[in-house]
């Protein structure tokens, strides 16, 4: 691309008038100057006689990167064009522009300066007056000028930006109206040192652990969610961030009937979260939805930060989360199947291989190479899973040849499963606060009473993978392996946390995934965990909605003898029907 491109608007524009704005990007200024008054004066002269606002963008070299035609929000740099800094940084770019009223800068004129991260902006407003020159052409004439920048405490007070204005925000500093002399005057060198030295200290001050992402998040609620699924939804999506790694430093809501298809959110809301991302130094934006490859693309063009969507987040915990072979396994082969439609570009015409008319081309192309050692990786990955099943299969059938009844643990992540399997059976399976803190099934053997004589009876009890709430494809699918546990178990125990606000969601989701497992698991008891943790509106509620259930307490040690009597009448029943 030449270096004297024009950008923006160029219609109508007469030959002339291009070369004239092609010219600028010969000038030069002085290093210490945010201007001087010839150049502004040449701006001005060119933007009067096409009549329309010019943006000249120039680095700290006093170099002009970039000439283009109209208003600051509507030649902003893209993102991803920008040079990389830190939070404590701004882009090393300035940018000069006029205004054909004497008006100060816009608001969009300064939220495209907070999106840009630029150094300064300088607003050179025009009477729409001016005299002709010596050969013809209009000199415009100045009338005052604005100068703007960004605030160090930008980062601060507000994390939740739905509702907010973003001028009560203070993300900027205008001031009043200049004469070009003093403008010229200002020392560019102090201004921009003193600038950093602030974004530094603001920066030092609210620094995070460096090991951790900061993340932006992105809710998007439609028709039909209610205010409290979209909530919970948002809530659970920190407690996966954090699980992940990361901090939560801004959330951003929407209000939509739907997604939008290109960018999920509406175009003025994709300002806002390029505006937010810039501002809050996060450098991932986690959406709380599952997201096309196409849609990705658009957002990270647009907000020039990494984005990710929920299942992302997801198959980051459960790669981090996985110890043993056959949880690694499961994990890459899901990792795999999420990556593959999201490979981008093409080659040249997705040449083909192999010998003959139609088959020759110029070879593969580097994401034809990409592609298919994924997919050949899939293969092998997908055969051991088989192998995986296999084995599974055979462990169950001796266990079944033996005649022990198996209950498989299942519920929402973090519902206690580990912990009860731990009291139940003096187990030392790691069990912590955190979703999916195990994905590994593991399986004990329980002592309780026989339901017809009371003696001692064997059961094998196995704590399976934590469920959540719209559970993605690709893990049901690469976790069928360790699934099998609870399609092949004689009954469940389905544990549910009372102390969550979002207990009831979490029964529906469950047993949702359940439905639709290929084989129907076996008969489930309920049992409700956590009773030491909720209050007692919500204990009376659980009790009248499933008079039948189980109340206990894992960590407490509460209820687990009338837990252990309750699982043996279900295995009675299981066993003579």
């Amino acid at each position: 691309m030449p270096i004297e491109t024009i950008y923006g608007n160029l219609q109508g524009l007469k030959s002339s008038q291009l070369k004239q704005l092609q010219k600028l990007y010969h000038q030069r200024l002085p290093g210490d100057c945010l201007t001087t008054q010839e150049f502004a004066q040449r701006v001005a002269s060119i933007s009067t006689e096409v009549g329309q606002p010019v943006c000249v963008y120039i680095n700290r070299r006093g170099q002009i990167i970039r000439v283009s035609i109209g208003t600051p929000h509507q030649t902003q740099i893209p993102p991803l064009e920008l040079p990389r800094y830190g939070a404590s940084r701004l882009s090393g770019i300035r940018c000069i522009t006029t205004n054909l009223k004497p008006e100060a800068p816009s608001q969009a004129a300064l939220t495209a300066m907070v999106i840009q991260r630029l150094d300064a902006m300088v607003m050179l407003t025009l009477t729409g007056e001016g005299f002709k020159r010596r050969g013809g052409g209009a000199t415009g004439y100045i009338k005052q000028t604005y100068l703007a920048h960004l605030l160090p405490t930008q980062t601060q007070q507000n994390t939740d930006t739905d509702t907010q204005n973003i001028q009560e925000l203070n993300f900027w500093s205008v001031s009043p109206p200049l004469s070009l002399d003093m403008l010229a005057k200002q020392d560019f060198i102090d201004f921009i040192e003193d600038l950093e030295a602030e974004f530094e200290r603001e920066f030092v001050a609210q620094e995070v652990d460096s090991d951790r992402d900061t993340v932006l998040l992105v809710g998007l609620k439609v028709d039909r969610m209610t205010n409290q699924q979209f909530e919970d939804g948002l809530a659970e999506l920190v407690r996966l961030v954090d699980t992940a790694g990361g901090v939560v430093v801004s959330t951003i809501r929407q209000n939509r009937s739907r997604p939008h298809p290109q960018t999920v959110v509406g175009e003025g809301k994709v300002q806002e979260i390029a505006l937010n991302a810039q501002t809050v130094g996060a450098n991932l934006v986690v959406f709380d939805r599952d997201l096309s490859p196409a849609q990705v693309r658009n957002l990270e063009t647009k907000i020039g930060v990494r984005v990710v969507d929920r299942t992302e987040v997801i198959l980051d915990i459960f790669a981090q989360r996985a110890q043993s072979r056959a949880g690694k396994l499961q994990v890459e082969l899901a990792q795999l199947e999420y990556t593959i439609p999201r490979l981008t570009g093409r080659g040249q015409a997705m040449s083909r291989l192999g010998g003959g008319i139609g088959t020759r081309g110029p070879g593969e192309t580097k994401l034809e190479t990409e592609r298919r050692a994924i997919q050949q990786r899939v293969s092998r990955l997908q055969k051991e899973v088989n192998q995986l099943q296999a084995h599974r299969s055979r462990l169950r059938q001796r266990r079944q040849h033996q005649e022990v009844p198996t209950v498989a643990i299942v519920g929402y992540t973090n519902a206690g499963k580990s912990t009860l399997l731990n009291t139940l059976t003096n187990s030392e399976v790691y069990a912590e606060d955190q979703l999916f803190a195990t994905l590994d099934p593991t399986t004990r053997r329980l002592v309780i009473p026989d339901a017809v004589t009371g003696e001692p009876s064997t059961i094998v009890l196995t704590d399976t993978v934590g469920f959540i709430h719209e559970l993605p494809p690709a893990l049901i699918d690469a976790f069928r392996a360790t699934l099998e546990e609870v399609t092949d178990a004689d009954a469940l125990l389905h544990l549910v946390d009372l102390s969550h606000p979002a207990w009831q969601s979490q029964i529906h989701s469950v047993m949702t995934i359940l439905r639709e497992m290929p084989e129907t698991p076996g008969p489930a008891l309920i049992a409700f965990n956590k009773i030491d943790q909720a209050n007692g509106e919500t204990l009376k509620l659980a009790h009248e909605e499933y008079p039948m259930a189980v109340f206990i307490s894992a960590s407490k040690a509460l209820g687990l003898e009338t837990l252990r009597q309750r699982l043996a009448q279900l295995i009675d029943y299981v066993t003579t029907s």
